[in-house]
């Protein structure tokens, strides 16, 4: 794990599903951010928001934050993340799928508990819980 602790309470809130205030932490790093991690970081947060959304019953706002985390996520190089991208994207994938796969605008629809993507370390590092 990078050594802002602000990531580490940010993995920790994404973890608990407090999407809102994870995009709020990780939105103080990418302000700060120059360079090839920005885009990362905007990825995680689009990743938060289109979570809180989606839960929180704006199917509108979930679909187009899901399609542009994807986009700043896949384009991230793994190497420089320090989460599990292939995962996380595959997780998001299986979430997001019910939504997707709506014609129309859905009513009744959920986002599944079970199916609530986590942060996995990247490699043997620990994530929090």
């Amino acid at each position: 794990m990078q050594d802002d602790p602000r990531l580490i309470e940010a993995v920790r809130l994404f973890n608990r599903r407090e999407f809102f205030a994870c995009h709020d932490v990780l939105e103080e790093v990418w302000s700060e951010t120059i360079g090839p991690g920005r885009d990362f970081y905007q990825g995680l947060i689009h990743a938060a928001v289109a979570l809180h959304h989606f839960a929180e019953g704006n199917f509108g706002g979930a679909r187009k934050m899901y399609f542009s985390a994807v986009r700043y996520l896949t384009a991230s190089p793994p190497g420089q993340c320090f989460v599990d991208l292939p995962r996380l994207l595959a997780d998001l994938r299986v979430a997001f799928a019910p939504l997707l796969a709506a014609r129309d605008y859905p009513t009744g629809l959920s986002l599944h508990e079970e199916q609530i993507p986590v942060l996995h370390a990247a490699t043997s590092m620990e994530v929090p819980a």
